[in-house]
């Protein structure tokens, strides 16, 4: 009896060995990555694959997502994808410029799906990815990090001019042009050049000025004091529009 339980268990043994040993084999033998060309469903397969970046601050690891998403393609050539390093392959594709390479990649071309098939890149990630593909063949501009990118956009949010979103025509037409269009009471007419230079000198700030607080025989905003000082100005951009 002892020794059939003895080989009972040499035999489980053996079984347990063998299926980790497979395993093992298994994973040696796993591609570095799938192939996926524009149309396929890669989304699914190959989400949890990428994302070696942090999008929430810090540099983002371009290498990592290439690795994971894009070398499976840019290593072989697959799909005639041009192989990372092949100046030749790559001398018209970077005549086009960093940013349309990016463009690409992001919205897919030819036979590359958009992302590389990976939905869940962020854009900065793709960009990252994609300035590691061809660091080898031409100079790559300086990547901004998420946070740098974040506080970029903000500053330019806050550069934006007071009169965004404003329809500068439309106050024109329903304050301005009345004398405007006319050259009632000695305004400069829309669109007369000569009439407007000697004022275009003097600066928009002038003019923008001039139109708020009221100048000569020109009431404060136009005779509407309920205008914002952002709405004139609109109204003043449209206005000087034809003749700068």
């Amino acid at each position: 009896m002892g020794c059939l339980v003895t080989l009972g268990l040499s035999a489980g043994m053996a079984v347990a060995q063998d299926d980790a040993a497979r395993d093992a084999i298994a994973e040696r033998l796993k591609p570095v990555g799938e192939l996926c060309l524009q149309g396929e469903d890669c989304g699914t397969a190959m989400a949890a694959a990428s994302s070696g970046g942090d999008s929430g601050g810090g540099a983002i690891d371009g290498e990592g997502i290439y690795n994971n998403v894009c070398m499976a393609c840019h290593e072989t050539g697959a799909a005639g994808a041009p192989v990372r390093g092949d100046e030749a392959a790559w001398s018209e594709r970077t005549g086009k410029g960093f940013e349309t390479l990016v463009s690409h990649a992001i919205n897919g071309f030819n036979a590359m799906p958009a992302k590389g098939g990976n939905p869940g890149l962020s854009d900065e990630e793709v960009q990252a990815a994609v300035a590691h593909l061809v660091d080898p063949v031409m100079d790559v501009p300086a990547q901004e990090s998420g946070s740098d990118s974040a506080e970029g956009g903000e500053a330019m949010a806050s550069a934006e001019p007071a009169t965004a979103g404003i329809d500068g025509e439309a106050i024109y037409g329903s304050v301005c042009m009345a004398c405007h269009d006319t050259g009632a009471a000695g305004a400069p007419k829309r669109g007369d050049a000569e009439a407007w230079a000697p004022r275009l000198e003097k600066g928009t700030e002038t003019l923008y000025s001039h139109a708020i607080n009221g100048f000569n025989a020109m009431p404060a905003k136009g005779g509407n004091p309920n205008l914002s000082d952002a709405e004139v100005q609109a109204a003043v951009d449209h206005l000087i529009g034809s003749v700068q």
